[in-house]
């Protein structure tokens, strides 16, 4: 896929106040480290997570998802009334129906005439709704839009933790099973996109690829279909870490091949470099195996965890703030997703 007309005006992002350390999490699981003999410092030993962020309890997705928007609209410069699209992207929402697009869309104040709602395809949901409104603005359909997403771990994180405690028949596997969840964090971030002939910031989307193995779309499983604010159901999710990054490495470099060809650039005119953000294992594997230069990565799994869909988009937001970007820079996001999925997209910034 190329573009020629679409343009990023501006980020916004929220990250919860609330720290949890992952040593925290294992102190909760005390009678199983005691049982297998585990030491405390093993989930950040395998993952590179000191910490993570949750929202205060009682939170649902669209309040953080409005402040992040809020923030993007503002830093953009356009106005509410000049939206004419608006997705939400994350897997946590506040409901089964209504779109949570719904919601956010009607505290934003946007026109009544905007196209609104929700993606959501695990974590590549932020990065796919980026791709369906920049095509909606290269065929001219719309001429600026905004994309959401907020992710809420805390149900699932006690929800394993609650699980292991109460299996009769926990053993080593399901125990390492459970860590999946217990790296994962809370946050907000929104982005708003404009035709090129309106936009003030000039960050252009070149272009991209998407690859799929979908013959390993059980490896990552969310049992229940769960809403934020059904009080009766937890949600469950069981997680093959290692055949995750087994088999996500040879899609990511298929992927990496073909954004290549599609881009007409190699790794050296390449010169920022942002993933989905699992752990640090995965994250340094996937630099060595794609020959990339980690001084041109941007890390932000040791104090965010794995935010789920807005894992990428947040340290893209977070490096902008910090001034790791400069005008010019050549830039790939590899978003990557349970399914398994993956996209990478090429800006010029």
């Amino acid at each position: 896929m190329k573009y020629k007309k679409v343009c990023i005006e501006a980020f916004g992002f929220e990250i919860p106040d609330q720290v949890v350390t992952s040593e925290s999490l294992e102190r909760r699981l005390a009678p199983l480290y005691q049982k297998f003999n585990r030491s405390y410092g093993r989930l950040e030993l395998m993952t590179g997570i000191r910490e993570r962020r949750i929202w205060e309890d009682g939170t649902p997705p669209s309040q953080p998802s409005v402040r992040a928007a809020e923030k993007a609209i503002a830093k953009s410069g356009v106005d509410k009334n000049d939206i004419e699209c608006l997705l939400h992207t994350s897997v946590s929402r506040d409901f089964l129906e209504p779109a949570t697009a719904t919601l956010v869309h009607d505290q934003l104040g946007l026109p009544p005439t905007s196209t609104i709602f929700d993606i959501s395809n695990a974590c590549l949901g932020f990065v796919n709704g980026m791709i369906t409104l920049a095509n909606m603005i290269e065929l001219g359909q719309v001429r600026a839009g905004i994309i959401v997403g907020c992710e809420s771990s805390k149900r699932l994180t006690d929800a394993t933790i609650q699980e292991l405690l109460s299996d009769e028949n926990i053993d080593r596997r399901k125990l390492k099973e459970g860590f999946a969840s217990l790296t994962m964090g809370c946050g907000a971030v929104s982005v708003v996109l404009t035709h090129s002939s309106v936009s003030k910031a000039d960050h252009r989307i070149i272009g991209g690829v998407v690859r799929s193995a979908s013959q390993y779309n059980d490896l990552c499983r969310v049992d229940s279909d769960t809403c934020f604010f059904d009080p009766d159901s937890f949600p469950s999710m069981h997680a093959n870490f290692e055949g995750i990054l087994r088999n996500g490495i040879p899609l990511a470099v298929e992927t990496w091949e073909a954004f290549q060809r599609e881009m007409g650039w190699t790794g050296d005119d390449v010169d920022r470099v942002f993933t989905h953000q699992v752990s640090a294992v995965h994250q340094s594997l996937l630099f060595d195996t794609l020959k990339l230069d980690k001084s041109k990565g941007f890390s932000t799994v040791e104090y965010l965890g794995n935010i789920g869909s807005v894992s990428l988009p947040i340290s893209l937001a977070i490096a902008i703030e910090e001034g790791f970007l400069h005008p010019g820079n050549r830039v790939v996001m590899m978003a990557a997703g349970s399914g398994l999925n993956s996209i990478m997209l090429g800006l010029e910034w």
